[in-house]
Formats: C-alpha cells, sequence, structure tokens
C-alpha cells in the first residue's frame, strides 16, 4: 500500500476534500459516543480553509484524499490534531503513516494530542507510537478527551 499512497502538503484550496474526508470519517466517532455534534463534524468550511493555511498532510491514493493530518506549533511543541482517514482505508497502517509524517514535517521534538475516551484503536495507536498519556477532561457528560504526549 505505501507505494500507492502520496503524501502532499495540504492547502486551502482541499478543504472541501478534507471537509469530507473529516465528516465520512468521524461519523464513526459520533456513533460510538452516540453524539452528532463532534467539532470535526460541525466545523465550518470557512474554519477548516483557515486551518489548511497551517501545516497539514494529505495522503492519495491515485486522486481520491483518503488520509489527513494537521498541527500547529506552539513554542517548540507539535499539537497534532484531525488525523483522519477514509473509512474503507482505516485499519492499514495509514494512520501511522501520516502521524510519522507529521511529526517529521513539523521539526518539532514534543508532540502532544488527544482523542475520545472510547476510540481505543486512536488510543492503541498513539500508544504504539511512543505517546504516553498525561491527563483526560471532560468535554461533556459522555465524552472524555484523552490527552497524550511524545518526547523524541
Amino acid at each position: 500500500m505505501a507505494s500507492t499512497i502520496a503524501f502532499a502538503p495540504l492547502t486551502p484550496d482541499a478543504a472541501g476534500e478534507v471537509m469530507t474526508l473529516q465528516r465520512a470519517a468521524y461519523a464513526t466517532e459520533a456513533q460510538i459516543y452516540n453524539d452528532p455534534f463532534l467539532p470535526a463534524l460541525t466545523q465550518t468550511l470557512a474554519d477548516l480553509e483557515q486551518e489548511l493555511h497551517g501545516a497539514g498532510i494529505g495522503a492519495r491514493l491515485n486522486t481520491r484524499l483518503v488520509g489527513a493530518v494537521r498541527w500547529t506549533m506552539q513554542d517548540e511543541v507539535a499539537h497534532i490534531g484531525r488525523l483522519t482517514i477514509a473509512p474503507d482505508m482505516q485499519g492499514r497502517g495509514l494512520g501511522t503513516q501520516l502521524l510519522r509524517a507529521a511529526e517529521e514535517a513539523s521539526g518539532a521534538r514534543v508532540f502532544e494530542l488527544f482523542t475520545g475516551h472510547l476510540s481505543e484503536a486512536n488510543i492503541r495507536l498513539y500508544e504504539r507510537e511512543g505517546y504516553v498519556v498525561t491527563r483526560r477532561e471532560t468535554l461533556h457528560a459522555g465524552v472524555d478527551l484523552v490527552h497524550l504526549r511524545k518526547e523524541g
């Protein structure tokens, strides 16, 4: 699979594709949490376009966007966000590849991210990649955020 996937920076021009991918991927999360109003599902196109002026990488299978990740820098810490994989492409190592690509492209030595407490596959991925849980916080009733950090 790795030889057929192309990684490239995301730009604001890709916002519509990223939004479609994000909504498809987070629909599963919404079912897990019984919450159709997760921030990734309610984000506006304008907000997403603004985020894509920052740092992000997309993964394409031919011309189809099948994965994306974004990050912001604060001091020397990369805050990884919205690691998103198309539902039919999950479980093939693409999330791992995108996470590593974001870490490398950011140039940071410390990385932080969060996921929902019921997103067990996400937590396993992050821990396998060297992230450790630093804290939990309640987003709202039924949804806790698990914050993780990696120093490398």
